[in-house]
């Protein structure tokens, strides 16, 4: 079966998908360009979706995840800042398209369903000098805090008062906190939504 997008230069797509979606809204260091030059969106798509690898929102996936849109994975990589001696956490949306393109950036990369993530107890074995999460977060759960090293940052985004922004903290002193960079449309991931209670 012939992939959709093999009909038209997808490296003009992404040349396309720089200049208009990334430049434009400040993203031109060149590390995330050329990641996101480098690895074809389309591929983390399903055939009947790949044709809307370059569109500037996101995109669903059959089994529920989404690939976010490409302003989202530009302004993550610019805001986490990765390094080659970091050893990263992607928390993974669905499509695997975030891990690619930090795989190179980084000195080792571990890759974490959402579903597995939001369930993640204290006592984790691993911890990492990045986390990323690939989508939008009610809550932090505690499991994952500790997966961070002191001094370890994390990138995500985060869903305040029904808006997505772009989140970014650091642990200091064993505590982690989200702080708002700027607001972006992101895919909620909704294993992460705080319990809901009730209010009178």
């Amino acid at each position: 079966m012939t992939n959709i997008a093999a009909s038209y230069d997808t490296a003009d797509a992404r040349k396309a998908m720089i200049d208009s979606q990334l430049r434009t809204s400040g993203v031109n260091e060149e590390f995330v360009l050329g990641r996101m030059l480098a690895v074809p969106r389309e591929d983390f798509l399903p055939a009947n979706k790949a044709a809307l690898a370059y569109i500037d929102r996101s995109v669903s996936l059959d089994d529920g995840g989404y690939l976010a849109s490409p302003l989202f994975y530009g302004k993550l990589l610019l805001e986490a800042e990765p390094m080659p001696t970091d050893r990263a956490l992607v928390i993974e949306g669905g499509s695997g398209y975030l891990a690619e393109l930090l795989r190179p950036l980084v000195a080792k990369i571990d890759v974490l369903e959402a579903d597995k993530a939001a369930n993640v107890t204290s006592g984790a074995e691993a911890t990492y000098s990045l986390v990323v999460i690939d989508g939008a977060v009610e809550a932090l759960p505690d499991g994952i805090a500790q997966m961070i090293e002191e001094d370890g940052r994390i990138v995500s985004g985060l869903v305040l008062r029904q808006v997505t922004r772009l989140a970014s903290g650091r642990k200091v002193a064993g505590k982690v906190a989200l702080m708002p960079v700027e607001d972006i449309g992101i895919p909620v991931l909704r294993q992460f939504d705080k319990p809901k209670s009730w209010s009178f």
